[in-house]
């Protein structure tokens, strides 16, 4: 005759009786627990649905993102269950919320593949975010170890190297977008990047949705890119470069898009976000050997990068992209069209390029950080921007970024040449202004007019869009600024 489960002696702890037992019972709950330096480290923002305990919320976060089922199963008796088991250890308010929770969960670094960024975000993004518990769920920050960041090659090129290859330094990169992104033939889009670089820019591009499509097939574009760089760089002198992007359908026609690429001597390729994290990863392994400079458009990201209670912040795909080893990322302008306070732009490009970080609330940054020698990802400002927001872009994003302007240079009353020259001569005058020691902030508007007195293409460009501005309240804002600016 069977036994009851309260006859049974043959499993001792009761975290093994079988049914459903909460999570923080189930041993994924430890106030104590003391965070070692090889754990990796994640901040959820939980919104627990209406009932749920903040800490049995986290601690079923931890659960389902490392080992955790909806019932007790023995067969974690055939493991070192203890270590496999994520702890939520801290659970706070967030600032200004009635029913946010920050949580820090800890996982020790054996629970990972090395090397793979598949495999960590398989367990930290996988399945929880469906979970029921929770009404939203976002994942705000990690701290990645020394140890774990040793397995990633980290970005193919970098900064450093970048502007040696450039024979750039002291100032910001000039790039531009071809517009309109489609339906231009190849030869028209050659001359796009030719009339950009001979004006005055260091880079042309591709837009993220220009592939391999009936009217423009990539084998085409791609020579009459590489046409108007050589012609650009022979009559200014300067190293030039226009962005090819090799995204395709299967990896292996992105090998064969990269390698054509690098036949006909481009310096950099391009990638797009939505190809995935295999696919990045392969793609600057190969941009490594190859000696290529990989330029990542993150197509897609804010689908989940954009809203403030659910998803992803943007600053995590950035530590993801460092380690996967792009050389540069699209990463907030500010002042242009698309999402972008300027504390969590600043905190986006601290990641992107400082080789360690500190914990910087106002910024996002939730963690310590070292970035074990990875090379830098320069981040670029693209969407909505011209050259009267000068003086703005340079006291924001500061020298290491590369300024996109695709509107802002094509669109140029007098052609694609002059708006080029508008964005070289205003950059260099503000820059210089800057170096002077000069309050290029607030004198920035006299500093352009000044300039353009000796530029007619300056005049033009200022004269046509000094009012367009894009004030909208971005939707993904600091928790922590008020209580920094108290402390001031």
């Amino acid at each position: 005759m069977s036994k009851s489960v309260q006859e049974r002696t043959r499993i001792k702890s009761q975290r093994y009786e079988s049914g459903v037992i909460p999570y923080a019972k189930m041993g994924y709950w430890d106030a104590f627990y003391n965070v070692k330096h090889t754990d990796i480290l994640a901040l959820f923002r939980i919104t627990p649905q209406p009932g749920v305990d903040p800490v049995e919320a986290a601690a079923a976060v931890a659960g389902e993102s490392s080992t955790a089922t909806w019932t007790v199963v023995w067969t974690d008796l055939l493991t070192a269950c203890d270590i496999y088991r994520a702890k939520a250890y801290r659970v706070d308010p967030v600032p200004g919320t009635t029913d946010q929770y920050f949580a820090y969960i800890a996982y020790q670094c054996e629970l990972f593949e090395e090397g793979s960024l598949a495999n960590l975000t398989a367990s930290i993004i996988g399945n929880v975010f469906g979970f029921k518990a929770v009404k939203a769920l976002r994942l705000e920050d990690m701290r990645i170890p020394f140890a774990y960041l040793k397995t990633f090659q980290g970005p193919a090129t970098g900064l450093i190297v970048e502007r040696e290859r450039m024979d750039k330094f002291g100032r910001p990169l000039l790039g531009a977008t071809v517009k309109p992104k489609l339906g231009l033939s190849g030869k028209n889009y050659g001359r796009v990047v030719y009339e950009g670089l001979r004006g005055g820019l260091d880079f042309l591009k591709d837009d993220e949705n220009i592939n391999s499509q009936p009217f423009m097939r990539w084998r085409e574009r791609f020579l009459y890119c590489m046409e108007g760089v050589n012609r650009a760089a022979a009559a200014t002198g300067e190293v030039k470069g226009s962005y090819l992007n090799t995204t395709a359908g299967t990896m292996e026609e992105m090998y064969e898009r990269a390698e054509y690429a690098k036949q006909i001597g481009t310096i950099i390729v391009m990638i797009d976000l939505v190809i995935g994290y295999t696919a990045i990863q392969s793609m600057a392994i190969w941009a490594r050997k190859a000696d290529m400079i990989l330029h990542l458009h993150r197509a897609g990201n804010s689908t989940y990068a954009r809203q403030k209670n659910h998803g992803i912040n943007f600053r995590v795909i950035c530590k993801w992209m460092r380690m996967a080893g792009v050389d540069h990322i699209h990463a907030g302008t500010v002042v242009g069209k698309l999402e972008g306070d300027p504390l969590m732009v600043k905190g986006f490009y601290n990641t992107l390029l400082e080789t360690k970080l500190d914990i910087n609330l106002p910024q996002g940054i939730f963690f310590e950080m070292e970035w074990a020698a990875l090379r830098k990802t320069v981040p670029v400002a693209s969407g909505g921007i011209h050259c009267g927001q000068m003086h703005q872009l340079l006291y924001y994003l500061g020298d290491d970024v590369v300024l996109q302007f695709g509107g802002g240079t094509i669109g140029h009353p007098d052609g694609i040449q002059a708006g080029a020259t508008a964005n070289r001569v205003a950059l260099e005058a503000m820059v210089l202004a800057r170096n002077e020691g000069r309050d290029y902030l607030n004198e920035g508007p006299q500093i352009l007019r000044d300039a353009a007195k000796t530029c007619g293409p300056l005049k033009t460009a200022l004269d046509l869009w000094k009012d367009i501005t894009f004030d909208y309240t971005s939707t993904d804002t600091p928790d922590f600024v008020e209580i920094a600016t108290k402390s001031k």
